[in-house]
């Protein structure tokens, strides 16, 4: 279902017709959904603020100045029209671009001159002020195809189309600078003049709203962060031509079921483009061997072994996109290459059990040196927890990846590999519960090292998973939800607007991988000192989606909408990305809101809002 609020009250300026040389006033515009500024010395935005849901959330600006040009150009207005010409050229000559702008829609016109070509028209984002990201399907030099999305995450989404039949392109390049050139972070949109092969093209920007559910949400301010920030789980790096932490940053193999758990319910993105398409595009690229964070890379010494929720993630977006997109040719194409993610998980089952295991004991004090250097990573997602051996989380993902690939094998008319995926997870979900139930603390541990010792930090998350699942018969389910929430109060966690923490007392240092304190790295035994630190505790929308979805499952609405909604206004006032006064950003947040992330914006964040869904 696409939503699409309109058009309120149109401010235009108030322009004078001039003649070359004389000065203007900048075209500008404003309305309830946007705020539009322009240059006058050249074909550019100064401001471009989007407002999707109408609501004259403008006030951010996150377009840099654009350079000076080389050749100055004039702008005339015409109508309701903003003509660009080059200095040099007479005022009846044909403009390089026109620019349109109304109350919800932008749109741009170039012809080409041969004896004038055009300048493109290039967004320079600020990467430190939002995340603003194309989505779309990229080609191999990074350029995007229309029609295709230009999201600001928690601000607006304009839908780009361009005149038929042209087949057109959009550049795009993203960078991120470490250390002090952090402010030099930036996202740039490309849109090519016509050409000699391309005499006239045009570009359409249109705010849209888009998201899933009925249409009662669009009617409820309690769901303005919802439907705002639907998207912001999709980041397109055009660096790796597949979704990624955020456009700047790395792909992970291990986070691509989150994408695709939230693009099958994602409604159409523009004709012929859905979300589903970029989850394709990722699989694609891992399968012709993409290297990410998660699979085992010899050139590093802390990276000697595969993630063990590497490839049930794969697996389980192969089986989303397969289930969302009905797409029978591509899993005929690539059934076999999905085959090998499949053997690769089942082979991490070591001793035969059941369970995946991975390679490192996950003993307590095995993770660093007497000096406190890290010798190696652990075994998922939370790369600075010492999840090792058998490990809940990863195990919790490997159950529903091997249930999907039992059902894209009997698709691909493989019966004896849909009934071996079929007795393997029967297997684990035989065992999984009896391994990691701690019954001195009454909640699932997050992990049974070699020495089996069970290491239970009150993990939420893991918790919350294994219930959404079905890995925890529901009266047992019941009674660790009261557990859970129980110490939550315990501990005095309420502000569920910063998200929710992955654990509720502090990671031992003998369990923690990294020392640095930046991120979450105890000096202490007990962990305290690094306890609402990064993954240590920090309150975040990190995996939050699970607690919330088992608590629905399992009927208690109020437990589970007394964290959902405070959470919806966190979202809608942006306070899952950005950059505070202490240099750290809002990724992860201390129990009072302080940042201490580092990605800027981390999309793994917003899979929360499919709760949305399940109430």
């Amino acid at each position: 279902m696409l939503k699409q609020t309109f058009s309120l009250t149109v401010v235009l300026g108030l322009f004078t017709l001039v003649g070359a040389g004389e000065p203007m006033e900048a075209p500008h515009i404003e309305s309830a959904f946007l705020r539009v500024e322009l240059a006058t010395d050249q074909p550019a935005f100064t401001v471009l603020s989007v407002d999707s849901l109408g609501t004259h959330k403008l006030t951010q600006n996150p377009l840099r100045a654009p350079a000076k040009p080389a050749q100055p150009y004039t702008v005339r207005r015409v109508g309701g029209k903003f003509e660009y010409r080059l200095a040099s050229e007479r005022g009846d000559a044909p403009p390089a671009w026109t620019f349109t702008l109304a109350s919800q829609q932008i749109h741009l016109e170039s012809s080409y001159s041969p004896d004038s070509p055009s300048l493109p028209v290039v967004l320079n984002f600020n990467a430190g002020i939002n995340h603003a990201t194309l989505l779309g399907i990229i080609d191999e030099d990074a350029s995007v195809r229309l029609p295709a999305l230009l999201h600001l995450p928690d601000h607006g989404t304009f839908r780009i189309t361009s005149n038929p039949g042209r087949g057109l392109a959009l550049g795009y390049d993203a960078r991120r600078f470490r250390g002090a050139q952090v402010a030099d972070d930036y996202v740039k949109i490309t849109f090519p003049p016509a050409s000699a092969a391309q005499p006239h093209v045009a570009y359409t920007l249109d705010v849209v709203s888009i998201y899933p559910g009925p249409s009662e949400l669009a009617r409820d301010p309690r769901f303005n962060g919802f439907r705002r920030d639907w998207l912001n789980i999709f980041q397109l790096s055009p660096q790796h031509r597949a979704l990624a932490n955020n456009e700047t940053s790395d792909v992970c193999a291990f986070t691509v079921f989150e994408y695709s758990a939230v693009a099958e319910r994602t409604p159409p993105l523009a004709t012929g483009l859905t979300a589903l398409d970029m989850i394709r595009q990722t699989l694609d690229r891992y399968l012709g061997g993409m290297p990410a964070y998660g699979v085992a890379d010899p050139k590093q010494r802390t990276l000697p072994y595969d993630f063990v929720d590497t490839y049930p993630s794969l697996v389980l977006a192969a089986w989303d996109y397969v289930r969302g997109s009905k797409d029978q040719a591509w899993l005929r194409q690539n059934y076999a290459g999905v085959k090998v993610w499949a053997t690769k998980m089942l082979a991490m089952d070591r001793d035969g059990q059941g369970l995946l295991e991975y390679p490192a004991s996950g003993n307590a004090g095995l993770w660093t040196d007497r000096n406190g250097r890290m010798l190696l990573r652990p075994a998922n997602w939370w790369d600075t927890i010492g999840f090792g051996h058998q490990d809940a989380y990863s195990n919790a993902i490997a159950y529903p990846a091997l249930r999907g690939m039992a059902e894209m094998a009997r698709q691909a008319n493989k019966p004896e590999d849909a009934r071996l995926y079929t007795a393997r997870a029967d297997k684990l979900q035989a065992v999984y519960y009896r391994t990691f139930y701690n019954p001195a603390t009454g909640v699932l541990a997050g992990w049974k090292s070699a020495d089996g010792k069970l290491h239970d930090y009150y993990f939420l998350f893991v918790n919350g998973m294994a219930i959404t699942y079905g890995l925890v018969p529901r009266d047992q389910a019941n009674a660790i939800m009261d557990h859970l929430l129980a110490k939550l109060k315990a501990v005095g966690f309420t502000h569920f607007e910063y998200g929710l923490p992955g654990n509720l007392i502090p990671v031992r240092r003998e369990d923690y991988v990294d020392l640095a304190k930046s991120a979450g790295g105890p000096q202490k035994e007990d962990g305290s000192d690094g306890f609402q630190i990064y993954e240590n505790g920090a309150a975040s929308g990190n995996f939050a989606y699970y607690t919330l979805e088992a608590l629905y499952q399992l009927g208690r609405r109020q437990e589970a909408d007394a964290m959902l909604f405070p959470m919806l206004r966190g979202y809608e006032d942006g306070l899952f990305q950005g950059r505070g006064s202490n240099g750290k950003t809002y990724d992860w947040k201390a129990w009072d809101g302080t940042p201490n992330g580092y990605e800027g914006l981390l999309v793994d964040n917003y899979m929360t809002l499919l709760a949305v869904l399940a109430r």
